[in-house]
């Protein structure tokens, strides 16, 4: 039978819980700390975690993470004291099951426990029909495994996809993998991308046209929608799709069923879609940028690519394995790399995620020539000079975290002798815009979220990752 843990500072609520858990024939574990929880989670496999929020050595919601990271991750129960709107919207985001406040009654803890439990074991039996192909994915962090779980599941199902995230982070390549793991793997991957696509001609590339329907139609054409039959239609970067197209391929999405330009018949083409953008599109919809109703059909599975720099430790793997790439590509032997160039890698903040790191890698490669291993020489300067000025500031005092920087003034941060890395300014700008925002508005969430254009749980994350309080 499977285990449960409980990590709580309250003696009498671990004994309460054990006594039911024992009832139901489980085995029980407890914990009176994070520290002592994070022990026994890398001793032993739990199905459920009931975890407090305040504890002694920290808070549970930051402890998410660890216990999502885990190679068979136990499903999370939040049993807390001190309940609130906005913490149990950060952990549910954070992916726990649910989120109860104390005193919960017994039946309604046995019912959450329950189908916690019936939920993992199924998931787990779910993950040996896993086949999600992973080549040219790479990435070992939490933010991304959680992705990859994400990715499996889309693969094993016929739902629409929307997948978010900055430019660079590998949207296209996510659609890809989903694609060729999923029951349509044999058929065509469509790419549209929406960007490029006139509003004159946008109808005519997307469902075809008839012969002389047009200026320029020189013959029949068949649309993109028509040529992802029995595959996946991929529309790229899909919050540049003009309004007036909006409205018809909603009606497309819903009876998979559209008339070409010019033509008098309806045809019919069974794709699935994944959509991708690195716009906002929530806030699109409330500004009238994009119809809510469209969003509600595309997302009917979301996944969130995490940018480079929220990937922790993958800088070198995605290194590791581009370089294998380039020396196949170029008919060379494998170049290594001392501990100097990966670590100025890590210490750039790549606004361009994974594309810019592989470019930088390229050019990297090419510099170095015959040579054997690669320098922080072979970089490109500006990458060069931005880590450098980061362990010039730090060691100084004045950029080593982005709190010691924002102890001064502001405004005044460009007037000192050496200015601070650019990752410290823009985490300082970040801070201050937040508390110059509560000051303005006199802390009404409303005009917060009005005048800043951040959805709630953004605002509150970044609340939380700038320790400002509302």
């Amino acid at each position: 039978m499977g285990g449960i843990l409980v990590i709580d500072d309250d003696k009498q609520v671990c004994e309460t819980l054990e006594s039911l858990i024992l009832r139901h024939q489980y085995n029980c574990d407890t914990a009176g700390s994070l520290r002592e929880g994070e022990a026994l989670l890398r001793g032993s496999e739990y199905d459920v975690v009931f975890l407090d929020v305040r504890l002694p050595d920290g808070n549970g919601l930051d402890f998410l993470p660890k216990i999502k990271a885990l190679p068979n991750s136990p499903e999370v129960i939040i049993l807390t004291g001190r309940g609130d709107p906005d913490g149990a919207e950060l952990a549910i985001q954070g992916g726990v099951w649910d989120y109860l406040v104390k005193p919960s009654s017994i039946k309604q803890i046995s019912l959450s426990l329950m189908r916690a439990i019936k939920y993992h074991r199924e998931k787990e039996l779910s993950k040996e029909q896993d086949n999600l192909d992973l080549e040219g994915v790479v990435g070992q962090s939490p933010a991304i495994r959680k992705c990859f779980e994400l990715a499996g599941r889309a693969a094993r199902s016929e739902s629409n996809v929307l997948i978010t995230g900055e430019t660079g982070t590998g949207k296209e390549l996510f659609a890809r993998t989903i694609h060729e793991s999923s029951g349509r793997r044999g058929g065509p991957f469509v790419v549209v991308d929406c960007a490029s696509l006139t509003e004159t001609l946008v109808e005519s590339t997307l469902f075809g046209h008839r012969k002389g329907a047009f200026t320029g139609a020189h013959s029949d054409q068949a649309g993109l929608a028509r040529l992802a039959d029995g595959g996946t239609l991929f529309l790229d970067e899909v919050g540049e799709l003009p309004l007036s197209i909006q409205k018809a391929f909603l009606r497309v999405l819903q009876e998979r069923r559209f008339r070409p330009v010019g033509e008098s018949r309806e045809v019919s083409s069974d794709f699935r879609l994944i959509s991708a953008t690195n716009r906002d599109l929530e806030f699109m919809a409330q500004r009238g940028g994009f119809r809510p109703d469209l969003l509600f059909r595309l997302e009917t599975m979301r996944l969130d690519l995490p940018p480079l720099r929220e990937r922790e430790g993958d800088v070198k793997t995605l290194a590791m394995y581009h370089l294998t790439r380039l020396s196949e590509r170029y008919g060379v032997p494998m170049k290594g790399f001392d501990t100097e160039f990966v670590s100025v890698l890590e210490s750039h903040d790549w606004p361009g995620n994974v594309r810019e790191l592989f470019n930088v890698l390229e050019r990297a490669f090419i510099s170095a020539g015959p040579e054997r291993n690669l320098y922080a020489l072979h970089l490109p300067q500006d990458i060069r000079i931005k880590a450098k000025q980061a362990n010039i500031g730090a060691g100084a005092g004045l950029s080593g975290s982005a709190d010691a920087l924002c102890e001064s003034d502001f405004p005044d941060t460009f007037s000192r002798a050496r200015p601070p890395s650019l990752k410290a300014y823009k985490a300082c700008a970040e801070k201050h815009y937040l508390e110059l925002l509560i000051d303005r508005t006199g802390g009404d969430l409303q005009a917060i979220l009005d005048v800043s254009g951040l959805s709630r749980s953004h605002f509150y994350a970044l609340l939380k990752k700038n320790n400002v309080s509302l």
